[in-house]
């Protein structure tokens, strides 16, 4: 294996690491990988990838995707006529880690870049056997370039749970972002009681993290649909639609939801 896939000072964009084995790697999807065929990952977005995206049309658009990770979702879009650059942490970034008091993440933080490593070369493993002309870069969810440009869409698959201020993550993306996102969470049964009650007392955004038993240490949030729709509709996106689906997560069904937000204010207006 040959480069380190992180930016250099004059480039925002990574160069390609070379990759073949897949001892290398981790898989956060499962996929069918050309010249290596099925590989099992946590999630399983092949039956469900349209509905997981929101149905949307990608040809022609250019997408910036947060939180690639091994990329199913990047090859997909560019399967279907986009150009896609996508995002995510590199080992030299900090994974957004509940802060629990007295625990000692020494150990942890370490075990989680070499985590992260692994899934990075996953993406690039794909990428070549893909032959894919993504572009990737390398940072945290609250600092992302304004030298990527302005892109026509950008999509957030299950990654607000995992963030300490998804509105802060979302801001940055969508002042980038002319026409479209698309922001997938997951639900579990015991949310329905909240998404109920959330139609009479508004939107939610309960805190996960228990003090008691430090866990979990990587999953800060769950967020209702409408909590969603008011953060993007204050960043300018305010006509929205929310599309329920199911998909494969570890061989079971999970229940999730897009919601797709339309810009309806131009960012140089204000």
């Amino acid at each position: 294996m040959r480069g380190r896939g992180d930016t250099s000072s004059n480039d925002i964009y990574a160069t390609p690491r070379i990759v073949t084995d897949l001892s290398e790697c981790y898989f956060y999807h499962t996929m069918d990988i050309p010249g290596y065929g099925y590989v099992e990952g946590e999630w399983d977005l092949r039956k469900g990838v349209r509905q997981y995206l929101g149905a949307v049309d990608f040809k022609g658009k250019r997408v910036l995707e947060i939180g690639t990770a091994s990329g199913f979702l990047c090859f997909y879009m560019e399967s279907q006529g986009a150009e896609v650059v996508a995002y995510d942490l590199s080992e030299n970034q900090a994974w957004d880690i509940v802060p629990f008091s007295g625990y000692d993440y020494r150990q942890f933080m370490l075990s989680r870049k070499a985590h992260i490593r692994r899934i990075n070369n996953s993406f690039w493993l794909c990428h070549r056997a893909y032959r894919s002309h993504a572009r990737v870069v390398y940072g945290e969810v609250y600092d992302i370039p304004e030298e990527i440009g302005m892109v026509d869409i950008s999509t957030f698959g299950c990654i607000l749970l995992h963030v300490r201020d998804p509105f802060h993550a979302l801001q940055n993306a969508l002042r980038l972002t002319k026409e479209m996102v698309i922001i997938t969470e997951p639900l579990r049964r015991w949310h329905f009681p909240l998404q109920l009650l959330s139609k009479f007392v508004g939107p939610l955004l309960v805190f996960l993290p228990e003090f008691r038993s430090c866990k979990p240490k990587e999953t800060w949030w769950v967020l209702s649909p409408e909590v969603i729709k008011r953060f993007i509709g204050a960043l300018g996106f305010e006509e929205a639609q929310v599309r329920y689906h199911f998909q494969k997560f570890q061989g079971r069904k999970r229940l999730l939801y897009s919601v797709i937000g339309q810009r309806t204010i131009d960012p140089y207006s204000m």
